[in-house]
């Protein structure tokens, strides 16, 4: 009898508890049931987490036709890429409730009805946890302005090819504008404001200006990016833009000798990933207020600048080069230089080919953390090229993709692999190099590396 007062007490303990201290995460959707075909709604999503802390992600698939730009997004990084809308988080706020929110745009040429689901995936000790959201039913209107023959259903609008516009045509939409220098009023020291309006740009940019000699720059604000200055060069770089569609950076400059000029000749360019392609375009300089940061006076300054040109890539060798971003995942890629090869020598010694596996990058166990300063599609002399690059360490290259790419270092800790990056930057010509990310010996993403370990993440 005694053993089942006991039980029965134990079931009701856990019963009390649940009810006092709930520990299921919950998911709640605000959105309207009616839209209007070519207007904008809200979405808005009230997470109850329960103690989550660590790593997360929100995500929602939207049907094509429909786009996404953030409104409140809780210190999370927002994306909105192929259709899915993204917030993670890499570690949450310390509130039990937080909520998101998102503007959508309905195309005007829909009707019909579509529904809207999500995924909240999170990490609970060390175990990966996911809550799903219910689905939401939403009715679009069709537009009275639009021709009825245009209109179509959104569900048969989701059978139809995409146009995919130009990277040229996406690359138009970026700004980058630059403030006439002005005096900061603390001795001869100026002020640079540099306006970005990222379009459809998200993540690896950079903004590089060239500094007049005898002047030093010193980042003020930079808007989450890593500055360097170097080399009369001041860099502002970015593996993930800020979340707004338009914003200010800026940069002090000082005088060596205490003597300023009133007219400072500075030159820049904006550097940015579209489709996997690299772009450049000049950063264009106007007499504006950028102190001012009002949206409306923002998107006026935007509006009426010309659109910007885009710088060409390089040529080494007759064979154009990609910037520091391109498809080599990150990392500087080492120009391709193509030479006659004379048939009646062997094309890859014995001696060259025992120095391939001595430099092979092997497997190690568990999740660790390296960081890549280089790609390219042949294998260099690794020994002579990094150390003109002044890198003294180990470097090993491995085949990834179709790429050579080559790293150096095995770091537990994230961080200490995001110290020596930042020191690689500093120290060295390569202001590219990244962090990768292993699991016993294969290449997972930072994000899953960090989940698996529940580290903390360094910008």
């Amino acid at each position: 009898m005694v053993k089942y007062v006991i039980v029965l007490l134990n079931m009701l303990g856990i019963m009390l508890a649940n009810i006092l201290f709930p520990s299921d995460v919950s998911l709640q959707i605000k959105a309207p049931n009616e839209v209007t075909a070519g207007a904008e709604f809200d979405i808005e999503i009230t997470l109850n987490k329960r103690g989550a802390e660590s790593f997360a992600r929100f995500q929602q698939e939207l049907p094509r036709g429909l786009t996404a730009q953030v409104v409140d997004n809780e210190n999370a990084s927002f994306a909105f890429e192929d259709q899915n809308v993204k917030f993670i988080w890499l570690r949450l706020p310390a509130d039990d409730q937080i909520t998101i929110s998102y503007k959508i745009k309905v195309d005007e040429r829909l009707k019909g009805n579509f529904s809207i689901e999500g995924l909240f995936s999170y990490i609970d000790g060390n175990d990966r946890k996911s809550v799903k959201l219910d689905p939401k039913q939403i009715t679009i209107k069709p537009s009275t302005t639009v021709n009825p023959n245009l209109i179509v259903d959104i569900s048969e609008f989701q059978q139809m090819v995409p146009y995919q516009p130009p990277v040229s045509l996406l690359a138009s939409n970026v700004r980058c504008i630059r403030q006439a220098p002005s005096f900061t009023g603390e001795g001869n020291d100026m002020l640079v404001n540099i306006l970005v309006s990222r379009g459809n740009a998200d993540k690896f940019a950079k903004i590089e200006e060239d500094i007049p000699a005898g002047y030093v720059a010193e980042a003020a604000s930079t808007r989450d990016a890593i500055f360097t200055f170097k080399d009369q060069k001041a860099k502002f770089l970015w593996m993930n833009l800020p979340p707004e569609p338009r914003f200010v950076v800026n940069y002090r400059l000082s005088p060596a000798d205490g003597t300023a000029s009133t007219e400072l000749p500075i030159k820049g360019t904006f550097s940015f990933i579209l489709n996997d392609v690299t772009q450049v375009i000049d950063i264009i300089q106007r007499d504006v207020d950028l102190s001012n940061l009002d949206p409306q006076h923002l998107d006026g300054i935007i509006a009426s600048s010309p659109a910007p040109s885009i710088v060409a890539p390089t040529q080494v060798a007759g064979v154009p080069t990609s910037s520091s971003y391109s498809g080599a995942d990150g990392g500087r890629e080492i120009p391709v230089q193509f030479q006659d090869i004379d048939d009646k020598r062997p094309r890859t010694s014995a001696k060259q080919r025992e120095l391939d596996i001595a430099y092979m990058l092997e497997p190690e166990e568990g999740v660790y953390y390296r960081v890549q300063i280089a790609a390219g599609h042949r294998l260099v002399d690794i020994k002579r090229y990094f150390q003109r690059l002044s890198i003294t360490e180990d470097v090993r290259t491995e085949r990834h993709e179709g790429w050579y790419k080559y790293s150096i270092g095995s770091f537990a800790e994230y961080k200490l692999a995001r110290d020596r990056r930042n020191d690689i930057w500093s120290t060295t010509p390569i202001d590219d190099a990244f962090v990768a990310a292993y699991n016993n010996g294969t290449r997972i993403t930072v994000q899953e590396a960090l989940m698996i370990t529940n580290q903390q993440w360094y910008r």
